[in-house]
């Protein structure tokens, strides 16, 4: 039989008892009005579960009852069904949350509820590991309030039992499946978060000599401190997953508010990356073999594509997955 044939077989999925209920509706309704979904869904949050039909559907992805999804290229999938992965399933997780006095905060709070249900459903379906997760967020019309979205691969390890805690990666599966070959395991995602204000009073923020290039060095000492101090809390949250953190996001934000002569500056950074864990002090080598570029014409390796991952873009700009 040819390719053509098996992909173009007459069999109706439209009538096929498993793929559809009684009354014509695909199996993903679980029968359910939009009302009693919602209903079931204030249930699940409020205990900090997952509602019945969506255990059913990530349920029968595991069993594969259902087709899996995943967000791999053929080279990525190729690379790691070699090494014993399969996908399951593309899980996410979200969380619409209204940060009162601190936005830093509560985007690391934000942040961490959004992984915590993504893992969630990654563990519903028999997952040891979610890969390729993108992060973004979505300024809400609400004051103060923001979307936080999480979404990756849900991937099973061969010969590992399903984990009730998948470890969370934000590296894809290709990057996923190298840190392995070199004994590197990525643990999960840690946010490092800081703010402070800085007052001045009477122009003691200013220069002594303002038509001179100078230091502002109590400023700058200020800026300084808040980007350390949001580097130790990322340590701190890396602390009990790993010892080693690809720290890819970085976003900070010096605001200026006060009048001329009474300065103040609020200094907020924010860090995410990907804990990573490994024997202390071992040495790792990836073989290093040289290649020939033979495109005609400016090669493609000096314009790589940017980073999919880095949710902060700009200040203005919201993140995208």
């Amino acid at each position: 039989m040819s390719w053509f044939d098996r992909f173009k077989s007459p069999r109706d999925n439209r009538h096929d008892p498993a793929l559809s209920g009684s009354d014509g509706r695909t199996q993903h309704d679980a029968g359910l009005s939009d009302a009693e979904r919602l209903v079931q869904w204030e249930e699940a949050l409020q205990k900090k579960q997952l509602p019945p039909f969506v255990k059913d559907r990530l349920t029968a992805a595991a069993t594969g009852k259902t087709p899996w999804l995943a967000t791999m290229t053929p080279v990525e999938l190729l690379t790691a069904r070699s090494h014993g992965m399969q996908p399951i399933a593309l899980v996410s997780g979200t969380c619409w949350y209204h940060y009162g006095f601190s936005w830093t905060k509560g985007h690391a709070a934000g942040w961490q509820t959004a992984i915590k249900r993504m893992q969630m459903e990654a563990a519903a379906a028999g997952a040891n590991a979610i890969v390729d997760v993108r992060m973004r967020k979505i300024s809400m019309e609400f004051e103060a309030s923001m979307d936080f979205t999480v979404i990756g691969t849900a991937v099973r390890v061969k010969d590992l039992p399903p984990s009730p805690n998948p470890i969370v990666a934000t590296v894809d599966a290709l990057e996923f499946v190298r840190l392995l070959e070199a004994d590197i395991v990525p643990a999960g995602i840690a946010i490092g978060a800081h703010y402070e204000w800085l007052n001045s009073w009477n122009r003691s923020l200013a220069g002594q000599a303002s038509w001179y290039n100078q230091p502002l060095t109590q400023l700058g000492h200020f800026w300084e401190s808040v980007r350390r101090r949001a580097m130790q809390d990322l340590r701190n949250s890396a602390r009990s997953m790993g010892n080693g953190i690809l720290a890819h996001t970085h976003f900070g934000q010096l605001v200026e508010a006060g009048d001329e002569r009474n300065r103040s500056y609020l200094g907020r950074h924010i860090v995410v990356g990907t804990v990573v864990d490994c024997k202390s002090m071992d040495s790792f080598h990836h073989a290093i073999r040289p290649v020939v570029d033979m495109c005609d014409g400016e090669s493609p390796l000096l314009n790589a594509a940017p980073n999919g991952h880095n949710v902060y873009a700009t200040n203005e700009e919201e993140g995208s997955i």
